[in-house]
């Protein structure tokens, strides 16, 4: 019996060693779970070289900064066709401060016939690092009665607004939301000391840019120059801000232009900023 209740006993602990180990595995391994995305986020973070993770911090300071308030201005957007033909279009530029997000509001008003809306509106919703929202309305009729909507986001913004250079997604710098982002090097353009900055599109389709460098002010955080690129890597345009002009002790942006280097083609947006 002594021997039997010692085999017993030695069992019973060993039992009890067994689940206890069970236990401690089931343990461990509902710690792993919970621990294998952190793993790898930063196996991810790791695998980011300094320029890039430099590249993705810069790109989300870019697009947290706000406007610090409500303001209109007016203007003309002039465009310069393949051919040389030349238009002007009146247009006005909106930005409206929520607590929560922010919105640009570009509006053009064309010479009106049977086929052509009478004037254009394209709405940009930002909400810091969050994907834009694109909101576009064509009107027809001279008041307005009968109007077209599209909600558009992504790839679908690489159109033109209305028949200009600039794309919807130039107007609201999309190419900030793209996941590659790299600082190449440090260095000065227009006088001024800058960082510049790579985006890259992750799946450029045949007209959409495959990649956009930027020269970002160190100081002001503003686009000095920027030129994109095609879907086969080669440079398609080049955008400069032209003319600043302080307005109630705010620096604007008074004149802006954007070239199609393949085409000839140009368009340049000129706002008559004055103190309100």
């Amino acid at each position: 019996m002594i021997l039997s209740s010692s085999i017993l006993e030695a069992g019973s602990r060993t039992r009890t060693r067994t689940t206890r180990r069970r236990a401690l595995a089931e343990v461990l391994a509902c710690i792993l779970i919970l621990l294998a995305p952190m793993h790898t986020d930063a196996a991810a973070a790791n695998e980011l070289s300094e320029a890039e993770i430099e590249g993705r911090d810069l790109a989300r300071q870019l697009l947290e900064l706000r406007p610090a308030e409500n303001y209109t201005n007016t203007g003309v957007l002039k465009i310069r066709d393949p051919k040389g033909k030349r238009i002007e279009i009146p247009v006005e530029s909106k930005t409206i401060v929520t607590e929560t997000n922010w919105q640009s509001i570009y509006k053009a008003t064309l010479n009106n016939n049977s086929n052509a809306p009478g004037a254009v509106k394209l709405t940009v919703m930002r909400d810091g690092w969050k994907p834009n929202q694109y909101e576009i309305v064509e009107s027809f009729g001279i008041v307005d009665t009968l109007n077209r909507v599209k909600s558009l986001l992504g790839t679908a913004t690489m159109i033109a607004f209305v028949h200009s250079d600039f794309w919807l997604a130039d107007l609201g710098l999309e190419f900030l939301h793209w996941p590659a982002q790299k600082v190449l090097k440090h260095e000065m353009r227009r006088g001024q000391a800058c960082k510049v900055l790579e985006s890259t599109n992750p799946a450029p389709s045949t007209n959409d840019y495959s990649r956009v460098v930027s020269w970002i002010d160190n100081d002001s955080g503003g686009i000095v120059h920027a030129e994109a690129f095609d879907a086969k890597g080669k440079l398609l345009k080049e955008f400069d801000p032209k003319e600043f002009k302080k307005v109630n002790g705010q620096w604007q942006l008074q004149e802006m232009e954007i070239r199609n280097v393949q085409t000839g083609s140009r368009s340049r947006i000129e706002f008559n900023l004055e103190s309100r």
